[in-house]
């Protein structure tokens, strides 16, 4: 019986609500992605221009392990990324022998224009909920959010120095 309704197998309900929610959100995403391509980015080089504009200044080692790839891989991905001029590399701060990635004015324009086109495939959807249950999903969406937030920080806790940057990808 869960705690917080007093009704059984909720968590079950709400977890397989929530699966179906996310591959909804992906449909949508795909749509935002579909921008994204019309400036010919593959779906490698998007979630490249997502991590590096989270870790601005990341280097390619990092890069790779948020990625799941390997470091020559992750390599030849960047090289294409500037080629396109949608990031840019330079000397680490703090290392002769790294780089830092960063992302260019024109990289940052894609993503944006990638979270335009995401945010109005979601609202055009939300547009045709009630007000109340909008409501009801931006709160239980909020404490979901933070509950995962917690979750992150206890396994922080329990993991090795360094974490895991994938998780925070």
């Amino acid at each position: 019986m869960s705690r917080f309704t007093g009704r059984p197998h909720s968590h079950e309900r709400a977890s397989a609500a929530a699966l179906a929610a996310a591959e909804l959100l992906e449909v949508l995403w795909g749509r935002g992605q579909e921008a994204a391509r019309s400036a010919e980015v593959s779906l490698s080089q998007l979630r490249a221009l997502l991590v590096i504009e989270r870790h601005e200044g990341t280097n390619l080692r990092t890069l790779a392990e948020a990625l799941g790839s390997r470091p020559p891989a992750v390599s030849r991905l960047c090289d294409r990324l500037e080629a396109m001029g949608l990031a840019e590399r330079g000397p680490s701060a703090t290392s002769r022998r790294e780089v830092e990635l960063r992302l260019s004015l024109r990289g940052r324009v894609l993503l944006e224009q990638y979270r335009v086109a995401r945010s109005r495939e979601v609202t055009a959807t939300l547009e045709r909920m009630e007000p109340a249950d909008v409501a009801r999903l931006a709160a239980g969406l909020e404490a979901f959010h933070a509950a995962s937030a917690r979750l992150a920080a206890d396994r922080d806790d329990a993991a090795p120095p360094g974490g895991d940057v994938a998780d925070s990808a």
